[in-house]
């Protein structure tokens, strides 16, 4: 065990021991401890408080890795992004006390230059729980609203249909599009448990994945066809999604997670229904979308302070569950944002 030094530590870290070709299991985790390091000159030291959970994740640890990050090879801190406290810090822009979101990797403490690469963001003052750092003020938060209304464009009278509705991008696009006025707004989920939370969130229609003919389903609920899909799954509900769309149509491509645990990937078999819709189909990556942040924040802050917006949130307790809490998101368990507490103790507020 590693020794542990003034700042409580040691630093509890998870590293990828092989890498995964399809099926996510333990043996491609392990658990290692190190010393905490001290800060030198320009660098803070973070303690991690929370810890994101994304599908995405699977990507990274993946031998070619995923778009926007480096292969991580064997041995390495599986990436992720997470919030932490400065306790210690020799960098003029930040002191100790401030929390931050940012690229932590699945450790309990990390030193830091505070770099552009790891896409540090300051929490602002909103009032709200530290955890909305990952939901609303996060990445999914972000991915959700840039997607939705940059790359979407949504209208008013859009008939709307989501993918992943109950996951932490999809139940917030759900969200966005009732505000937004889209009708009808669909949603697709895996059981009945998460059918009931979209249909509370706002969904006039909840297609059932496990239990129900999707592309039957899209047909009922769009008589005249989807007006704009929002991708969260990729796969054989993307092509069910492809066989109805309205004129004009657009598709947002903004996660996969049915490809993840494929080896040979999967494609479409009806793509060419965009031609005869005269529709788009656009990719979506959040960090491109990085000038849109500051905006979508204050945005999203006004709808959670008025009660207009919630952010449904799956607190998995423990550092140590933090490669299950990976796993499970690949069997369709839980709702909303997957988020692992490291603290223990209540979620502070910021």
């Amino acid at each position: 065990m590693a020794k542990s030094n003034d700042w409580g530590g040691p630093n509890r870290q998870w590293v990828i021991a092989e890498h995964p070709v399809t099926t996510l299991e333990a043996r491609h985790f392990e658990y290692r401890e190190a010393p905490v390091a001290e800060p030198g000159p320009g660098e803070v030291l973070l303690k991690t408080h929370l810890l994101n959970i994304a599908p995405v994740m699977r990507m990274y640890m993946m031998q070619g890795g995923a778009a926007g990050e480096a292969p991580l090879e064997i041995g390495e801190v599986i990436h992720g992004r997470g919030v932490a406290e400065v306790i210690a810090s020799n960098h003029a822009g930040f002191a100790p006390g401030e929390f931050v979101q940012g690229q932590l990797g699945w450790q309990t403490w990390k030193v830091s230059r505070m770099t552009d690469a790891e896409k540090f963001r300051r929490l602002k003052p909103h009032g709200l729980p530290i955890h909305h750092a990952l939901t609303v003020f996060g990445m999914t938060g972000f991915s959700a609203y840039c997607g939705f209304f940059g790359r979407g464009q949504p209208r008013p009278s859009d008939a709307v249909l989501v993918s992943g509705a109950a996951g932490g991008v999809g139940s917030l696009v759900v969200q966005m599009a009732r505000l937004h006025g889209c009708a009808p707004l669909v949603g697709i989920a895996g059981g009945p448990e998460k059918c009931s939370l979209i249909e509370k969130l706002g969904c006039d229609v909840a297609i059932d994945y496990k239990a129900d003919d999707v592309a039957a389903a899209i047909r009922e609920s769009f008589p005249a066809g989807v007006d704009l899909y929002f991708d969260n799954v990729g796969g054989e509900i993307l092509e069910a999604a492809l066989g109805h769309l309205a004129p004009g149509a657009r598709v947002v491509l903004c996660g996969s997670i049915s490809e993840y645990q494929r080896q040979t990937p999967f494609g479409p078999r009806n793509y060419t229904n965009l031609r005869r819709a005269n529709a788009d189909m656009r990719g979506f990556f959040v960090y491109n979308h990085s000038a849109e942040f500051d905006a979508a924040e204050a945005a999203m802050a006004a709808w959670l302070t008025e009660g207009k917006l919630k952010a449904p949130v799956d607190v998995v307790s423990g550092f140590e569950a933090m490669p299950r809490a990976l796993m499970d998101m690949f069997e369709s368990t839980g709702g909303g944002k997957r988020i692992v507490q490291v603290v223990e103790g209540d979620i502070a507020c910021y």
